[in-house]
């Protein structure tokens, strides 16, 4: 076992690993005691993921961040949870609006994630019309069913599907899982990255918006979906993904940004909240609006 700590004071903008990990952001981590996504913080409780084989718990206490792992995680961690990005200096250059200073107060230390392409693909598109603890059981259960098992400190932990083995699932079984509608969308998306027609991570290669509609192939992927995609996994951090809350926002406090179609609707809401790190913003809105804190 691998083991290593970062002190939170070292991180420009300081660090809230509960916020980060259980803001709608990503359904990839698991919490120890079983109750991610239930709205307590956790008790001295560790998040798990599998990467590339490998599995990497950290949790938070005391001012440190520590992790433990199969292999050096150190970097993967950084990575995961974004820890190099200057949070204090995109706080600070946040446009001066009272619902967003309001939110960035309430909610210091969050940080975007970037969770693997194809598990952030296929969480979101397991989000439509779904509360953020189901669409964590429906990713659970998806790797406990489908994925690698790894055991690691006497315990078995469960790797996100590869593309390969979400596409060997029939529409079937997914709909026993409870994925409803959206186990087609699911078997079919997994099939086109396995068969090499399209792959998520291929999205980085284009501009932004060139980007967006390259995800939106996937079958069951709009241009929110996309967005979500974008913003927490592949690093385009202006996306601002229009989901109820961010239209909610729109309507009552950026009624303007209002332009009636999806696109438009996004550049002008993307310009208000900053443009460069507007998808910062909007988590922060996201998880202001919808926890009420």
């Amino acid at each position: 076992m691998d083991t290593g700590t970062i002190p939170v004071d070292s991180l420009s903008g300081g660090l809230d690993l509960y916020r980060t990990l259980e803001s709608g952001q990503s359904y990839c981590w698991r919490r120890s005691d079983g109750e991610m996504y239930h709205g307590a913080e956790p008790e001295d409780s560790w998040y798990a993921t599998v990467v590339d084989g490998d599995v990497i718990r950290i949790r938070q206490e005391n001012g440190i961040l520590e992790w433990e792992s199969t292999t050096d995680a150190e970097a993967a961690v950084r990575r995961l949870v974004r820890l190099d990005d200057d949070l204090e200096a995109i706080v600070a250059a946040a446009p001066d609006d009272p619902l967003l200073r309001d939110a960035y107060d309430a909610h210091r230390g969050m940080r975007l994630v970037e969770d693997p392409p194809f598990g952030c693909l296929i969480s979101f598109i397991c989000s439509a019309q779904m509360r953020v603890s189901r669409i964590h059981t429906m990713v659970s259960t998806l790797a406990r069913e489908y994925g690698e098992p790894i055991e690691f400190d006497g315990k078995t932990y469960h790797a996100f599907p590869t593309p390969d083995q979400l596409a060997a699932a029939t529409e079937a079984e997914l709909r026993e899982l409870g994925l409803g509608y959206r186990a087609p969308y699911v078997v079919r998306t997994a099939e086109m990255v396995a068969s090499g027609d399209a792959d998520p991570a291929a999205a980085r290669g284009f501009e932004y918006e060139a980007a967006r509609d390259y995800l939106t192939q996937f079958v069951g992927v709009g241009d929110k979906v996309a967005d979500c995609v974008l913003l927490f996994s592949l690093g385009f951090d202006e996306a601002v993904p229009l989901d109820t809350w961010i239209k909610s926002a729109i309507e009552e406090y950026y009624p303007d940004c209002d332009r009636g179609s999806y696109a438009d609707t996004s550049r002008a809401i993307r310009e208000r909240l900053g443009g460069e790190y507007a998808g910062y913003a909007q988590t922060y809105i996201f998880h202001h609006l919808r926890t009420g804190e």
